[in-house]
Order: C-alpha cells, then sequence, then structure tokens
C-alpha cells in the first residue's frame, strides 16, 4: 500500500473527517497511550505546549453526548501547523501502530464536493464530486441508501432532470479497501411546468431566480392561509416570510401556512429569498380576512371585548429605524499575547445574519489601535439621527472600574488603558449622533487588568433611554470559546446566532439566549451572560428600516458605506499566445478579499499554462508560499470556499486597511508548448519574445499589471511597521 506522500504532507485538519475520528478512537480508548500522552509528547517536543485552558477544553469533550478528547486534541494540532507526517511519527512513538497503518494507507482527499440547489424540471443538471491523493480512484453514486444506476463518475447527469429525481444525493469515492464519502447534496426540482414557466430545456441557471410568486388571498376569520414561494438556484435558495415588514420566526419556508385564520393575520405579505450569493424579495400580497357580521358583533361584544377589537384593527405604529449599520471587529493574531480563534467565525456569522435584518455591515479582522480607533471614526460617520447602531467586539478586553476596554492586537505586554479603545468613550461619540439604538455586544473578559491602575474620568453620559449592553460573560469573569469542526465558535455566538433574527425586543431577545447559556453544562458556573439596558421602548434588531425622504444625510451615508465596500469588478482578458485567464475578487470580510485566477481559453498547440498572482503591495505583508492555492482553504480561508469558483488558485489577502496606496499587483501567465526541449521566458513589459529553433519545449511569461484603487478603510499613517 503506498504511503500516500500528498495525504501525509497536508494539514491534520484538511484529512477526512472519518479518518480523524478513526485515529481518535484509538487514543480515546487507550489508557495509558491516549491523548494526555500525546499532549505530553507535543510539549516535550518544543514546538507546541498545550495551556492548562486547552487541556481543560479537550478534557471537557467527555461531557458531550458524541464529544471526544482526542479529536478535539487532533484539531488544535492542525491549528498549531501540525501534518498528517507529524502524526504519524508521534502514533509510532505511542506504538498505535494500527493508527500508524490507518493514516499511511489512505490517500484519498475529496477536492470538489458536490453542492445543494433547487433546479426547474427539463433541464441538464449535474452534481459534481472530484478526489485526488490517488490515480486509480472510483466513484459511486447513491441517492439516500440507494445506489444510483450508471452513476459511477465525477459527475452525476440528469438530462434532463425530472421531478422523481429530487433527493439527497452523496457520493463515494474508494481506491481498493479505502473510501471517503462526500458530503451530502439535496437537489430540488421546483413543481413548475414548462407551460407556466417558459422553456427550461438547457443547463440549469445557477442564479437566484424565483418561479413561484405568492397570490393574493381573502379568506374568513378560520379559513387555512396558504402561501408559497418558490425559488431556484446554487445553492440552495433558503426562505424567510415577512408581514408588514416584519419578521415572522415561523416563516422560513416555501410554503407559509396559518390553519385557522383571525383578524390580525391579516396584512402585506413577502416572501424573501436568499442564499450565500444574494437575496431576491417576492412581489407583496395583501391577504384580507373579513369578519362576523357587525349586527351580532354589537349585540353581543362587551366594552372589554370592543376595545381589544378595536386595538387590534388599528394597531400602535412599531418603533422604526431611518438606517441600521453595524461595526464588528474580531482580533485573534495577537503579538504579545495568546492567540485567539473564535473570532472570525463568530464576526463572519454574525455579518451574515445581521445583513438578512438590512444592517449595513462593516466586518474587520485583527486591527492595532490606530485602526481599530480609525474603524471606529468611520463607523460613527456612518450614523444619524434614528440610526440603529450596533458594535460587536471578540477579542482580548478587560474592565476596570465600570469601563470595558476593548485590546488591539499590538498592544505591548503588559497593556493599559491608553493602549485600548473605552466602549463607553464610544457610546458618548454615539450618543451625539442622536442614533434611535445604540446596542453593545461585547464577546470578551472582564477581568480586572492588574497591571493598570489608571482611573479614568470621564463626562457624564447622556440620559438616553435607547442603550443596550450584552456583555458575553459577568463582570469580574472570563469568556470562553469552544471548538467544532476545526473552526472555533465564542460560547457568547453558539447561543445568538440561533435567535438573532427573532422579532423581539433586543433585551428580551438577549434574556432567551442568556436562558440558553445557562443551560449550557461545559460553562455553567463559569460564564454568564450580563444584560445592562435602558432602553423604554419596544425596539427591535427587526424593525423596519423607513427613510421618509432621501436627505443630504442619507445619501452622504449610503455613499460612504458603498465606498467602504467596492470591489474589482471581475474581468476577463487575452494574452499575445493566445490564452484567455479569468480574474475574480470575493470578500471574506471588510478588510480580507479573496483573488483566485483562472484558465479559460487556451490554444491546442500549448500543453500547461498557469495563471498566478504576484508582486502584492509590501503594506499587505503577503507571504509568497500561502499565495496562489489549489483550494480557499490551503489559503486560510474556510469560511467562503464553498462560495467560490472551483479549479482556481486562490490567493487570500488580510488587512486591507494597512494599504496606503491603490492595491497594484501582477498577473503572471506560464505557459509551455509541446515539441520545444529548451525554456524560454517572455516579459510582455519588455515586448521581448524569445525563439529557439528545434527546442522542444518554450516556456513563457507575460506579465500583466493591474491597478485597482481599494476605498476600504485604508490608513493614511500606521503607528507601527510590519
Amino acid at each position: 500500500m503506498s504511503d500516500a506522500p500528498q495525504l501525509r504532507s497536508q494539514n491534520i485538519n484538511q484529512v477526512s473527517e472519518p479518518l480523524r475520528r478513526k485515529v481518535a478512537e484509538l487514543l480515546d480508548h487507550s489508557s495509558d497511550r491516549g491523548w494526555r500522552r500525546l499532549a505530553e509528547l507535543l510539549g516535550a517536543g518544543g514546538r507546541c505546549k498545550l495551556s492548562s485552558l486547552e487541556l481543560e477544553q479537550c478534557s471537557l469533550q467527555v461531557l458531550e453526548s458524541d464529544g471526544s478528547p482526542s479529536l478535539s486534541l487532533l484539531r488544535m494540532m492542525g491549528e498549531k501547523g501540525y501534518t498528517v507526517l507529524d502524526l504519524v511519527g508521534f502514533m509510532q512513538a505511542l506504538g498505535h501502530i494500527d493508527a500508524v497503518h490507518l493514516l499511511k494507507s489512505s490517500g484519498i482527499r475529496i477536492v470538489v464536493q458536490p453542492e445543494s440547489m433547487a433546479v426547474l424540471p427539463g433541464q441538464l443538471v449535474k452534481l459534481c464530486c472530484q478526489a485526488d491523493g490517488h490515480p486509480y480512484v472510483q466513484y459511486q453514486w447513491f441517492k439516500t441508501k440507494n445506489e444510483v444506476p450508471h452513476g459511477n463518475s465525477p459527475e452525476l447527469v440528469f438530462n434532463p432532470v425530472h421531478a422523481n429525481d429530487a433527493g439527497f444525493y452523496i457520493c463515494r469515492v474508494n481506491c481498493g479497501t479505502s473510501f471517503e464519502f462526500s458530503q451530502w447534496a439535496q437537489m430540488e426540482v421546483c413543481h413548475v411546468t414548462p407551460a407556466g414557466s417558459g422553456s427550461t430545456a438547457g443547463f440549469s441557471d445557477n442564479r437566484l431566480n424565483i418561479v413561484v410568486q405568492p397570490q393574493p388571498q381573502k379568506l374568513a376569520v378560520g379559513d387555512t392561509l396558504v402561501l408559497e414561494c418558490e425559488a431556484t438556484g446554487k445553492p440552495l435558495p433558503c426562505y424567510q416570510w415577512y408581514r408588514n415588514g416584519c419578521l415572522l420566526k415561523d416563516g422560513n419556508a416555501k410554503l407559509y401556512k396559518i390553519p385557522y385564520v383571525a383578524m390580525d393575520n391579516q396584512g402585506v405579505y413577502q416572501c424573501r429569498v436568499y442564499n450565500d450569493h444574494g437575496h431576491q424579495d417576492s412581489k407583496a400580497v395583501d391577504v384580507t380576512i373579513e369578519g362576523q357580521t357587525n349586527a351580532r358583533a354589537a349585540v353581543e361584544t362587551s366594552e372589554d371585548e370592543l376595545t381589544y377589537f378595536t386595538n387590534i384593527a388599528e394597531p400602535k405604529d412599531r418603533p422604526f429605524a431611518t438606517d441600521k449599520v453595524a461595526l464588528l471587529i474580531g482580533n485573534m493574531s495577537y503579538w504579545n499575547h495568546p492567540q485567539l480563534k473564535a473570532p472570525m467565525v463568530d464576526v463572519y456569522e454574525l455579518t451574515n445574519l445581521l445583513r438578512q435584518l438590512d444592517f449595513k455591515v462593516v466586518s474587520l479582522l485583527d486591527l492595532t489601535e490606530h485602526e481599530m480607533r480609525n474603524a471606529v471614526d468611520e463607523f460613527l460617520l456612518l450614523l444619524d439621527k434614528g440610526v440603529y447602531g450596533l458594535l460587536y467586539y471578540a477579542g482580548h478586553g478587560y474592565e476596570n472600574y465600570g469601563n470595558s476596554f476593548m485590546v488591539p492586537v499590538d498592544v505591548p505586554n503588559p497593556y493599559r488603558s491608553a493602549n485600548c479603545l473605552c466602549v463607553q468613550s464610544i457610546l458618548k461619540l454615539m450618543q451625539e449622533k442622536e442614533t434611535g439604538l445604540n446596542v453593545f455586544l461585547l464577546d470578551m473578559c472582564r477581568k480586572r487588568n492588574e497591571y493598570d491602575d489608571t482611573i479614568l474620568i470621564m463626562e457624564a453620559l447622556r440620559v438616553t433611554a435607547n442603550i443596550v449592553f450584552g456583555y458575553a460573560t459577568c463582570q469580574g469573569a472570563e469568556a470562553f470559546e469552544i471548538q467544532h469542526s476545526g473552526l472555533a465558535n465564542g460560547i457568547f455566538m453558539k447561543f445568538l446566532k440561533e435567535r438573532l433574527l427573532e422579532d423581539k425586543k433586543i433585551t428580551v431577545l438577549l434574556d432567551g439566549v442568556a436562558e440558553d447559556m445557562g443551560k449550557f453544562h461545559l460553562t455553567r458556573g463559569k460564564q454568564a451572560l450580563e444584560i445592562r439596558s435602558s432602553l423604554s421602548e419596544k425596539r427591535a434588531l427587526t424593525d423596519p428600516v423607513q427613510q421618509s425622504e432621501c436627505s443630504a444625510e442619507s445619501l452622504a451615508r449610503n455613499k460612504q458605506w458603498a465606498k467602504a465596500h467596492e470591489l474589482p469588478e471581475s474581468m476577463s482578458f487575452e494574452f499575445d499566445c493566445g490564452v484567455q485567464i479569468q480574474l475574480g475578487f470575493a470578500a471574506e470580510f471588510s478588510n480580507v478579499m479573496i483573488i483566485y485566477t483562472r484558465i479559460v481559453q487556451k490554444p491546442p498547440e500549448i500543453e500547461l499554462c498557469e495563471a498566478y498572482v504576484t508582486d502584492f503591495p509590501l503594506d499587505l505583508d503577503v507571504d509568497p508560499k500561502l499565495t496562489n492555492k489549489g483550494t480557499p482553504e490551503e489559503t486560510g480561508s474556510y469560511l467562503v470556499s464553498k462560495d467560490l469558483p472551483k479549479h482556481c488558485l486562490y490567493t487570500r489577502l488580510s488587512s486591507l486597511q494597512k494599504l496606503k496606496e491603490p492595491l497594484v499587483f501582477t498577473v503572471c501567465l506560464h505557459y509551455q508548448y509541446e515539441g520545444m526541449d529548451e525554456t524560454v521566458e517572455e516579459s510582455k513589459q519588455e515586448e521581448a519574445i524569445g525563439k529557439v529553433a528545434g527546442l522542444e519545449k518554450v516556456q513563457r511569461e507575460e506579465w500583466l499589471t493591474l491597478k485597482k484603487v481599494l476605498s476600504k478603510h485604508r490608513c493614511k499613517d500606521r503607528d507601527v511597521e510590519d
């Protein structure tokens, strides 16, 4: 059996979950050669010594129904850069021969996973699964538990697709006795006939598209309301229903059904369809509910009942925002203090949720003190009278004398208040904007900083009944993060994300989060949510946005927002040799961007070609070894990989806020001709084409410099040079 060198050079977290679990089981069931002994070997090697908190996180996994301390340790090792080859060495040192055989024998890695989608009947649809790591892999597709006839190739083709093809699909890739399963992919076939939707022949359109619109209805009290909205798209569309602009908590399916309608179900209904690529709103429809006869109601209705029904018929206007703006900061990569894992995932997930609530979100990772102050200044520019402002921070923090401090990544060791940002100072500046709601969600520790004896003397805050603080932990306590599938969540975000879309007063919503956290056994007695509020109105994050007039302030705010999130447009161009490439861009955070390149077309006489990017500004401190990778995960991008096109080279640019000049980089095309035996390089800038007669190969490089201004929070200067 081959040692599978490609697999063994992989990071541990890039190995399939089943293989990691098999190794973890061997460690879990060994008393003298288990995960604690492995942790000791890690520390003895000097490369990685786990902290007492990390060891406690591993041991607490035994309290989970499917928890594994060994699996948690393996994930930590992957995050610290250990490869499968390293793990093989440790297993040999421990005498785990079975684990060594497991790690050496499996050479299969699935690099392209099938994706869920919704399609129209009659279209040509493909589910794709690609594996590498061994030249002789075999494929078998399954629909639920049944093999798909003739489904033994990387692509499962439906030409055309029918309604009975809908279901859940998975692909098994095997090589000898080793095998791996892909992730499940759901295929929905919309119940739309070609006559009702036009011609559906040809390839499926992956764009989000509503094909069934809800219809207006006139019902009587007690009737059943059924509203339907259906869409096609890839990834699979999600649904959210609204009534009179307010989110319906139980309205997250294609069908919205109320078995017995009442008068208060009357209103304007609309469905928002969304996936990772965007959203689309259905048409708004009126639902009218007719009650009983007025004569009978006048005779049999008491004064109290009449008052009740009058209040239903004429509901009080709910609060609204003139706009919604959120600043999300996640600090992980501290220069002089312990690194964190959770902020990246927490900020990413919160960004997606707030966008569903129509927030303009600025999400930033790993900011220095100077950059954090700049980000807050930009955030304040987006606020105005009646705007809902939300500040979320995840990272190191502390609290002294009632003041909360957010800790930048560049603080010295030890640090003091002068090196940090005071949250209460930011609140005072927000109050000056006459905002409609000020929400602070602080996912950080609140222990006292022993090295900071400064007592800040601040001006008294204005008395405004619109302030809400949600602290991830109590005063004097720590905030924890947990691990799952190689990524990390903070405890606070684990429960907050489950309730954030609820149409409830923000304090009521946070009360629910606090109750959920209180039931979590791993942190009971260690971390509890604390809420502080002066909110007098029933304001919620789901409140509608109403701009009565397009004021100069509103125009300026929208322009500032658009400027801060402008991405370069995807572009295609052709080199002199006839090779066409595509250059694309995707935003992971407001200051993190993915660049991807792929070959669109090449002449038949060219044997091999590859397009890659290089020569980035020194401000970004880009490591060339982490650029132009075959998968987004190899660049450190784990969150948006499913949304990026496949078969490209990927480069992740972080800390875009450090740019002092427009972003300028070089795109290089590297290619070879057949039938020539020597290498020749050609630079488009120099306009020189090298030709050597009788050579077997010609290898050329053509250069194109792309200049693109990125307006994302660029700093004019920096306190610290990288």
